[in-house]
């Protein structure tokens, strides 16, 4: 996602608890004098409760003089006050992120710029922006005198160890009189988002077999402008090539026809991430679903990279494919359109949460009746209903890799039977399925996943991934 520069550009007026639609003109006046007294600071507070004094013992006393002091020091600060509410500053503010969107446990820049676009000076401004805590602390700035057209910048560092979206604003600036008798905040209204997305890992190139040329990856055929030559004739359109005028068909239909042409399909793969949060233990980062979700961000990644088109599936049966193709599904071919399907996918990832669900026979359903093509799954406890519904899974698929985290383990103990019972009918059923046990890395299971494939299948290593499509390469995004 590119980098955003949203501008919160206008006058300082205030918020809009002070200054909202639909208040009568005399509310906006009680709210206008309770606001200046409430932004007094301790030296104007003391200034006035000295004036009140002096005007008090001045009365006592008959002293004239005693009572102009203290209607001076009673005054000023409120003469201050109302003069720093209707200051009218034009400041201009923006805020930029660099980048945009971020990997779990890495840093990104806020970069704040402010523009003084009247033809008067500032005072001193103290800039302060809101981010939520687990982005870090509160940035403040102080800003010295802004000239006529001036410009200050400044700028910050957000870090998160947890996936999501976090809103930053609205940007504030506090200020204070020549005197310090009284401090308001006016605040911006324009916010911005940085979405934290999850950790990947880079995966290894390794030998991945499938069950024959052709069905492992999903590999079909499908019309388009170039390739073999196909026996069923079309009409001419303007633009064809004229050597590929079909005569035959061309003396029988009594108008100008050419072959058609077909190429082949790119290499397809279903990921598929079980959310339901029955199936997972324990909280944060360093949790059973937190990895299964950067699991599926790593395959996700990787397999763009080389050219696939993926699609995620959860447990509600949703597929996401972030710029389908128009026949059947899947990511378009483009660099560009890879990149932009690769963050609309990981801004699913990036706030994507545990369901309410207890099965997972939403996803079996999408899957049953969708095209052939690898399948990849990260699942947490199955017991034995479910393990035998996600065997039925890969009737259509060549090849189906399947990654489970088991409850027990990563809460310290022993693998559950139900684990190891729902291993075996995986297995069984065709499945290659693995075991993740915490602190385990991705790419040591993808290298694991490939050595018992090759077993399973008892032949020479293909040049795809589970099957004949293109090789994986090291190339997975961190």
């Amino acid at each position: 996602m590119p980098d955003r520069d949203p501008a919160a550009a206008g006058q300082v007026r205030g918020t809009a608890d002070e200054e909202g639609p639909g208040r009568a003109p005399g509310d906006r006046g009680k709210g206008a004098v309770r606001i200046a007294l409430a932004g007094l600071t301790t030296r104007g507070r003391s200034f006035v409760a000295a004036g009140l004094a002096a005007g008090v013992c001045a009365y006592v006393l008959g002293q004239e003089d005693l009572l102009r002091v203290g209607l001076l020091l009673a005054v000023l600060p409120l003469v201050c006050a109302t003069v720093l509410y209707r200051t009218r500053y034009r400041v201009a503010g923006s805020r930029r992120l660099t980048p945009a969107r971020v990997a779990a446990g890495s840093e990104a820049r806020v970069h704040l710029r402010m523009d003084n676009v009247s033809k008067l000076p500032t005072g001193l401004l103290m800039l302060q922006d809101h981010v939520p805590y687990v982005l870090g602390p509160r940035p403040r700035f102080v800003l010295d005198r802004l000239e006529p057209g001036g410009r200050r910048e400044v700028s910050y560092r957000v870090r998160s160890d947890l996936r999501g979206r976090y809103p930053l604003g609205p940007l504030q600036l506090r200020l204070n009189d020549p005197f310090g008798m009284c401090e308001l905040t006016r605040s911006f209204t324009a916010f911005d988002q940085l979405t934290v997305v999850p950790r990947t890992e880079e995966l290894p190139a390794v030998p991945l077999l499938g069950d024959g040329a052709g069905q492992g990856d999903g590999r079909l055929r499908a019309l388009a402008l170039a390739g073999d030559d196909d026996t069923i004739p079309r009409p001419y359109r303007h633009g064809d090539d004229l050597r590929r005028v079909h005569w035959r068909s061309t003396a029988r239909f009594g108008e100008l026809m050419v072959r058609r042409e077909e190429q082949p399909r790119r290499a397809r793969c279903t990921v598929l991430l079980d959310t339901r949060g029955i199936a997972y233990r324990g909280v944060g980062p360093d949790a059973a679903f937190e990895w299964a979700v950067s699991g599926a961000a790593s395959v996700l990644m990787h397999l763009l990279t080389q050219g696939y088109a993926v699609r995620l599936l959860t447990d509600e049966g949703s597929p996401l494919h972030g710029g389908a193709d128009s026949a059947g599904g899947g990511l378009s071919g483009t660099a560009v359109e890879s990149a932009e399907s690769a963050g609309l996918l990981m801004d699913v990832l990036a706030v994507v949460d545990h369901s309410e669900r207890e099965g997972v026979e939403s996803a079996y359903e999408v899957l049953r009746d969708g095209a052939e093509g690898l399948l990849i799954a990260f699942f947490g406890d199955l017991d034995e209903e479910q393990a035998a519904l996600v065997a039925r899974m890969r009737q259509r698929s060549a090849t189906a890799v399947a990654f489970l985290l088991d409850g027990e383990t990563w809460t310290g103990g022993a693998m559950s039977g139900e684990t190891g019972n729902a291993l075996r009918i995986l297995r069984e059923a065709g499945w290659t399925a693995l075991a993740v046990p915490p602190g385990t890395g991705l790419p040591a299971l993808w290298e694991q996943a490939a050595r018992e494939r090759a077993e399973a299948v008892g032949g020479p290593a293909g040049p795809g991934p589970f099957g004949s499509g293109p090789a994986l390469k090291a190339g997975g995004h961190r």
